[in-house]
């Protein structure tokens, strides 16, 4: 399926290195991954959506096993890879800010290169002609790139692997019985442990390589049983450890619910800033170009098709689900997955003008086009709920680079010390409720403290481990996030429940003879202890605080599919009917 020819009657091998296309290649390729990293660095943040990962990494590097608090078995961090990626960095004595910085923008780099060597190998100059980094610009120049690298979530890894499973599909597809097949199974094999919905993306390179690398009945039973090992058995400890079938995030926003108006309001804040279409535009003329010019065997149509495909099912994905409150956040896998054939592009002169005009489109985003609420108080759209988090984070912090916990702790907007204060100053197990501009606390008869809160990240972070930290969106907190949705809100926080569920739950015993408990009305601090005890309620939450037992992991495993189902009302008092 070669796409170029040698134009020049001289041979490579007699060639001064200067005039070589393809030592010209790997320079612009080093530049694009040197100025992608410097971007990058430059922007360089953590999010508190970030410093909710970097809790759940505590308790593991602690002994408490891979969740957000101890004696509680909620999957809270929706990258499983992620999430032991910068555990194993804590454990060399790296602090986790930065080891879940910098490795996320390691990875998103290599991601690239890999990226823009997928596509050069796609087009097989074999060593003639100059290939450009032409979709690589893209990932180079838009904000949202830039900023996921280093935000402390899994945005990177989901760069690199995107990236070494193009590269591996297409080096199996070209190079036959001279490339094994296990290790490119192993890798498309990990897309769920990635992020569960890059599943799609598998499941696509999977069909994708028994189309080009097809080898018999019994190398495909073998393909697919190392594809699927590690998946396949992370899924049963998933159900038997924290009894779902997905991570409890996925319950807290509802993943299967469709708000498809929002979701066309997400796609249209990335595009339309940037005029994303332009470049798109341009870069489907010039690869159109090329197509119609060569031999098209069945080879050049499958990898063409795999990544467009799994891209466009990524997006809609997405739009379904509402979007999120994160400025482009989930559309990028989608994005960087319809960029992998024109990562890199041949400069012909079918592709000059298209190429042209992608790198002024570069140069003006670089340089003027900008979030339209980026000067917005705290760079927040109050119209859609999306908000350019990095700059929402920097304003809150007052921080360029808000990276360390200190950088969060040092915020007045947050108020952590008085949050720290507050707990130190507890007589004895006790809810923690923030209410009127002041921290309010409930006597409870459980061997621990909670902390009710709804940002969870930087509190989470700075919390001893021994005390539980919950939320009223159902990210951390079982409670919360089985309850029936009321209203589509803002995107990426359904649910919001009150902290009378806290309260009652903690079973505190002043608020039984009536009054006002701190704007709390008795009445629903009463409805809520009883809802708890629901049959079903009960054991959902004998799921997650029971010890585990091989009896516990049995139950959790076979009853996982009817728990993720579990639903009842918000409302305390419409609770317990117990229905």
């Amino acid at each position: 399926m070669g796409l170029l020819k040698a134009e020049s009657g001289e041979s490579g091998a007699t060639q001064a290195w200067y005039r070589r296309p393809r030592v010209w290649t790997w320079i612009l390729f080093g530049l694009a991954a040197v100025v992608y990293a410097e971007l990058a660095w430059r922007r360089r943040w953590m999010s508190d959506d970030g410093l909710i990962v970097l809790r759940t990494v505590r308790n593991l590097l602690e002994g408490n096993g891979p969740v957000f608090n101890a004696g509680e078995r909620v999957e809270a961090n929706t990258s499983t890879l992620w999430t032991f990626i910068v555990g194993g960095l804590g454990a060399l004595g790296i602090k986790l800010e930065w080891a879940a910085v910098g490795s996320g923008l390691v990875l998103a780099v290599a991601g690239l290169w890999f990226a823009m060597d997928g596509a050069r190998r796609f087009y097989r100059p074999t060593g003639a002609g100059l290939v450009v980094p032409a979709g690589a610009l893209l990932v180079c120049v838009l904000p949202p790139f830039r900023d996921f690298a280093t935000s402390g979530l899994e945005t990177g890894l989901i760069t690199f692997w995107l990236g070494l499973t193009w590269w591996l599909v297409v080096r199996l597809a070209l190079g036959g019985d001279a490339v094994r097949a296990w290790p490119v199974a192993l890798v498309i094999g990990l897309g769920p442990l990635v992020r569960p919905d890059l599943a799609v993306f598998s499941a696509i390179a999977f069909v994708a390589t028994l189309f080009v690398a097809w080898r018999g009945w019994w190398r495909l039973l073998g393909f697919l049983a190392v594809a699927g090992a590690l998946p396949v058995a992370y899924q049963i400890f998933r159900m038997g450890y924290y009894g779902l079938i997905t991570p409890n995030t996925a319950l807290a926003k509802e993943a299967s619910f469709a708000h498809w108006g929002r979701g066309w309001r997400y796609l249209a804040d990335l595009v339309g800033p940037y005029h994303l279409w332009i470049p798109i535009l341009l870069l489907v003329a010039g690869f159109v170009l090329l197509l119609v010019r060569v031999r098209r065997d069945r080879a050049l149509w499958v990898l063409t098709a795999f990544p467009l495909l799994s891209a466009m099912v990524l997006a809609l994905y997405v739009i379904r689900l509402g979007g999120d409150f994160m400025h482009g956040r989930m559309l990028l896998p989608a994005l960087f997955a319809a960029l992998l054939p024109v990562m890199a592009v041949p400069f012909t002169r079918w592709t000059a003008v298209s190429l042209a005009g992608v790198g002024v489109w570069a140069i003006v985003t670089l340089g003027w086009l900008r979030v339209p609420y980026e000067d917005a108080p705290k760079a927040y759209n109050k119209a859609t709920g999306i908000a350019d988090e990095r700059g929402y984070w920097s304003a809150v912090t007052r921080r360029e680079h808000p990276v360390t916990i200190e950088d969060y702790s040092q915020s007045p907007d947050l108020d952590l010390p008085s949050a720290i204060t507050a707990v130190r100053s507890l007589p004895g197990p006790s809810v923690l409720v923030y209410r009127a501009g002041a921290w309010h606390q409930y006597a409870s008869d459980k061997p621990y403290s909670t902390v009710f809160s709804g940002s969870i990240g930087a509190f989470g972070l700075v919390m001893p481990l021994d005390v539980r930290v919950h939320d009223g969106y159902g990210l951390v907190n079982s409670i919360a996030s089985h309850t029936v949705l009321v209203s589509a809100s803002r995107s990426g926080h359904e649910k919001d429940i009150s902290p009378v569920w806290a309260i009652g739950e903690a079973g505190t015993a002043e608020v039984d003879t009536g009054g006002d408990a701190n704007g709390f009305a008795p009445e629903d601090i009463l409805a809520a202890r009883k809802a708890v005890q629901c049959p079903e309620v009960r054991e959902m939450l004998d799921s997650v605080r029971a010890p585990l037992t091989a009896g516990r992991f049995w139950d959790n495993l076979t009853g996982a599919f009817g728990r993720s189902a579990l639903r009842y009302p918000a409302d305390p008092r419409q609770a317990t009917d117990c229905g």
